[in-house]
This record gives C-alpha cells, sequence and structure tokens, in this order.
C-alpha cells in the first residue's frame, strides 16, 4: 500500500492487476485501485476535484481530471475515511499514476491533497527499482 499526507489528510493506494480483463496479444493491461481517503484534520471536508496523471512504461502519458471522485463529491467529517475503487488501462504492461485531490474546508478554504505516486506492475514484466 501507497501512503502520503498534505496537511491533516491522509490517501492511501492499493493498485491491483486484473490479469482477467487484461489481453497482453492486444496491449492491454488493466488495473484497479483502491484509494482511501481520511480526514484527520478538526473540521469537515470536502472532495471536490481529481487530477490524475498515469504514465506507461513507454513514455505514454495520460492526465485525467473532473469533479469529485467516482461520480460522487464527498464530504468526510473528522476521523471519517471514504474509500472507493476504480480502474486505469495502459498499452504497456507497466506504468505508475499519481495525483491530486481538490478539497474544501467548511469555512470556503480550498487546497490540494497529494496521491501517492504508485506503481502498476503486472506479471508480464519483471520488476526493477530504479
Amino acid at each position: 500500500m501507497y501512503e502520503s499526507k498534505t496537511r491533516d489528510v491522509v490517501v492511501r493506494v492499493e493498485p491491483e492487476f486484473l490479469i482477467e480483463q487484461s489481453s497482453p496479444q492486444d496491449n492491454r493491461f488493466i488495473w484497479a485501485y483502491t484509494v482511501e481517503i481520511e480526514n484527520q484534520s478538526n473540521e469537515d471536508l470536502q472532495v471536490i476535484n481529481r487530477f490524475w496523471r498515469i504514465a506507461d512504461r513507454n513514455g505514454h502519458v495520460q492526465e485525467v481530471s473532473g469533479e469529485g471522485v467516482v461520480g460522487e463529491m464527498p464530504t468526510l467529517k473528522p476521523g471519517e475515511t471514504f474509500r472507493y475503487t476504480s480502474g486505469a488501462p495502459l498499452s504497456a504492461p507497466s506504468g505508475v499514476m499519481m495525483g491530486k485531490y481538490g478539497m474544501k474546508t467548511v469555512s470556503g478554504e480550498h487546497y490540494d491533497v497529494d496521491i501517492p505516486a504508485f506503481s502498476l506492475d503486472s506479471p508480464y514484466e519483471p520488476r526493477s527499482i530504479n
């Protein structure tokens, strides 16, 4: 599991390669990733937008942005965690994802929370540490 903390918000990500949905002969490699956003602050926070940068081993970069997460703009009370699962397709057997969530406080302050960079590793390519 990958984890980062920005201010009083902890973001954890756990990727999983989906072998049954992938097709190496068609250059289609699919991952699911589960995200937890934990509010460790003393005030309600709302996730208002997201930004993802997804890069595969061949240098192809996709950027994804939009309102909320998985069709929601959840509000987290102090101590609450929001958890969701989504997916990412690549045309290469490995890659990396990273991003930011836009948060809003009850008082109207906006700030970004880092999503930790995490690797997308399939069994079709040996892992290497750089």
